[in-house]
């Protein structure tokens, strides 16, 4: 079974989340940006371009929430089946073009909305799973930007 690595891209406002989707290549279907770790690369540096190479996003990586489901994906008349592990990243930058923009939308979506965007299981339990974990991923979200509100000030 392959093991790939994906990215839950997010943000926050007040005690709201929104999740940030993309469609698939194939069949446009609602999903999450993943692909195949690079020879030498870590998980975080794997998240962070699959983020920007399918959906545009760069952001901070919380390697302390992963979540890791089964993922199935067809070929030809086979299923393949793999591992993803899948990382929430807060967004704090959208470009508006990014290496796969002609061959994908993207879509904000509320946290409480995300499971009326797809039909695939393995997308509502990462979206299930993240909901459990949501208290605290608000919860690093605000310090972290607080952090980059107090560093961008420093800058100035």
């Amino acid at each position: 079974m392959e093991h790939r690595v994906g990215a839950i891209p997010f943000d926050i406002r007040n005690e709201q989340i929104a999740l940030l989707f993309v469609t698939s290549q194939r069949r446009g279907r609602w999903i999450l940006p993943k692909g195949l770790i690079q020879s030498g690369e870590s998980h975080k540096q794997c998240c962070k371009r699959e983020a920007f190479e399918e959906a545009g996003v760069r952001g901070e990586f919380f390697r302390d929430y992963p979540i890791t489901v089964g993922v199935g994906k067809a070929t030809g008349k086979s299923v393949q089946y793999m591992a993803v592990t899948y990382y929430p990243l807060l967004v704090n930058q959208q470009a508006k073009t990014w290496p796969e923009n002609k061959n994908r939308q993207r879509h904000w979506a509320l946290l409480e909305n995300a499971m009326r965007l797809t039909d695939r299981e393995d997308m509502r339990q990462v979206i299930c799973q993240f909901e459990n974990i949501k208290r605290w991923v608000i919860e690093r979200a605000k310090r972290k930007k607080v952090q980059l509100t107090t560093q961008q000030k420093q800058e100035q």
